[in-house]
């Protein structure tokens, strides 16, 4: 288990849903939390409802030089978790460039941006954390997700990248990859969703995560096995299964 008191961790994409129950987590073993999203009124409700020290600055991570603000307002911090999101479902024959490059700007290049603003302090230190949120939606192109799967397929390999580039250093880069989450984004889906999850279900899976030395966590874990198996499989099968009927 990590010793989380008195250690200062920015969260990204805390207002709602999993991150605000990720921050919950982090506070109520001791941590002290700095939360960011663009809603201030969100932000000042999670910090009054916090236990810890805790405090928020507001941010677009669309913007990168609202995001190199921030994280000079706020300083040395020992641990950086991405959490910003957002999604909508989309097929091929309903592209709508806009929502796509929505997806993009926040799900991947925002978590670039954060942790390009960091990154290097951290290894200054020799000591840091870092944690992104992919996807099992992330593992291979899925029917109906132009623009999400491939933002969270490009968080997964940043967080690989860096994982191959930092694991024998102090700083530390794990990688989360959800399944289903019962959010305000999960609720524009029309369709069945085995194994979703509460935002504190999915919550108590990341920072049990984040108490480990694991690189990696996909969940739930029989659900995972369906994503993580078809990468094995070949093209033919795999787009026979999962493609568009």
């Amino acid at each position: 288990m990590s010793e989380w008191q008195g250690k200062r961790y920015w969260l990204v994409g805390a207002s709602e849903g999993l991150g605000r129950a990720v921050a919950h987590k982090l506070s109520a073993a001791g941590a002290e939390v700095i939360v960011s999203a663009r809603s201030e009124d969100r932000l000042k409700s999670l910090v009054e409802e916090l236990p810890s020290k805790a405090s928020y600055v507001t941010v677009d991570v669309s913007d990168r030089d609202a995001v190199e603000a921030a994280a000079n307002q706020i300083g040395d911090i020992d641990g950086v978790v991405y959490l910003a999101g957002v999604y909508w479902p989309m097929k091929s024959g309903e592209w709508d460039n806009e929502k796509a490059d929505m997806m993009g700007e926040i799900n991947y290049l925002g978590a670039s941006r954060v942790v390009g603003s960091v990154v290097k302090n951290m290894m200054a230190r020799g000591a840091g954390h870092i944690v992104l949120t992919g996807s099992l939606s992330g593992f291979r192109g899925q029917a109906g997700a132009i623009g999400y799967s491939a933002s969270k397929a490009g968080v997964m390999a940043l967080a690989e990248s860096m994982h191959a580039d930092l694991h024998k250093t102090g700083v530390r880069v794990q990688l989360v990859n959800p399944g289903f989450i019962k959010t305000r984004l999960t609720e524009k889906n029309d369709f069945h969703m085995p194994f979703i999850m509460t935002p504190e279900e999915a919550a108590d899976e990341v920072f049990d995560h984040m108490n480990t030395d694991g690189f990696k966590k996909s969940f739930p874990l029989l659900f995972s096995w369906i994503f993580r198996g078809s990468q094995f499989l070949p093209d033919w099968m795999y787009y026979r299964l999962f493609g568009a009927k």
